[in-house]
């Protein structure tokens, strides 16, 4: 067995295998060769009178492969500027986080690898960009405007960058330092013009892509900005209002993004980025968790593996504006993603031998 560090990941996989590794995934639950079911968390209280300790996880199998992702997370939603809200997380302290990738075969029940998801979970939500732009985005789309500058903004651009002859970026986040250490480095990394800009309005105007990567608790696009033939992909699952939802013409959804069963006093919707969590803790206690969001008519839409199996339609015109919906399937996105991790490490013999008899027992569970 193997234990595979963010350093392992970071070597051994490149953006154009992680979208091609998503898509194969995808297109596998037309035949059932993909199976994976939607993430649920569980809130608990903790010892925080402004938190919540949340459990996470999500499974998929595809290549023989079966991925457990599990998360362990503090969870705190400060107040910003004007009423706004965030979703912040760590564990143990500030800057430090657990997530984990688990593997196992799905032929004789062998457990392969443990992964860190640091790394790994960065570049399966930006090729989730790339999944959505190859599929929907205009050919010639060339300009993206770009909200937020943290990690998952800078491989969403990556992909974005590998689905399509872009020439121009125009990025926007609160922090000015930010965005323009962002523009510095990936205009470095991609040898793409990329301009920091002072507002959102202007990140989003006159571009053919826009990409939302913030964790924002409130919409960060107004549906003014949208214009005809633009392609839009919210990775924050806020980012987009009610008013730029109701401008998108075309929506496709990448997979079901929770359980299909009814809301009651301990299984919720919409808690904070959670999309189905068993809530427990005291009435009282359960005052610190931010009211659930509401509910948006951008939730519906076809499948992408409806899309490309020719039930469904995506863009049709030039002039239509769309929107990938990159919720749902992620546990596929782990089991195509941690499979190809796994391969390559093996090959390049990297990674930390664990003895597989230290996850065996001799006694039936």
């Amino acid at each position: 067995m193997l234990m595979i560090d963010n350093e392992v990941v970071k070597r051994v996989l490149t953006m154009r295998e992680c979208i091609e590794a998503q898509e194969r995934a995808f297109a596998g639950t037309l035949t059932g060769a993909s199976v994976s079911r939607p993430r649920i968390d569980m809130f608990v209280p903790c010892n925080r009178e402004d938190g919540y300790y949340r459990w996470g996880s999500v499974e998929g199998a595809s290549d023989g492969v079966l991925a457990v992702r599990l998360k362990s997370d503090i969870m705190t939603w400060p107040e910003g500027p004007n009423g706004t809200r965030t979703e912040s997380k760590y564990c143990m302290r500030p800057g430090t986080y657990c997530g984990l990738v688990l593997l196992f075969s799905t032929q004789d029940g062998e457990p392969l690898a443990i992964i860190n998801d640091g790394y790994l979970q960065h570049m399966r939500v930006g090729a989730s960009a790339g999944v959505g732009a190859r599929l929907l985005a205009r050919e010639d789309a060339q300009a993206v405007g770009l909200i937020g500058s943290g990690g998952m903004a800078r491989t969403a651009l990556e992909a974005l960058v590998e689905v399509r002859d872009i020439k121009s970026v125009k990025v926007y986040s609160r922090v000015s330092a930010n965005r323009e250490a962002f523009a510095v480095e990936m205009t470095k990394k991609l040898k793409i013009a990329i301009e920091p800009v002072a507002t959102a309005h202007a990140a989003v105007r006159g571009t053919d892509i826009v990409a939302t990567c913030t964790d924002s608790m409130n919409p960060v696009i107004e549906g003014g900005w949208l214009e005809a033939g633009m392609h839009v992909v919210n990775i924050g699952p806020h980012d987009l209002g009610a008013d730029a939802l109701a401008r998108i013409d075309v929506v496709v959804r990448q997979g079901i993004d929770s359980l299909p069963m009814p809301e009651d006093e301990v299984f919720r919707k919409g808690v904070g980025h959670s999309h189905g969590a068993f809530v427990g803790g005291s009435p009282q206690e359960q005052k610190r968790l931010p009211k659930p969001s509401p509910r948006r008519a951008g939730s519906v839409g076809p499948l992408y593996a409806e899309v490309i199996s020719g039930k469904a339609r995506g863009r049709t015109s030039r002039e239509q504006i769309s929107q990938y919906r990159p919720v749902g399937n992620w546990g596929l996105q782990f089991s195509s993603i941690g499979s190809l991790v796994y391969r390559r490490a093996k090959e390049q013999r990297l990674g930390r031998e664990l003895p597989t008899e230290w996850f065996l027992q001799d006694i039936k569970n």
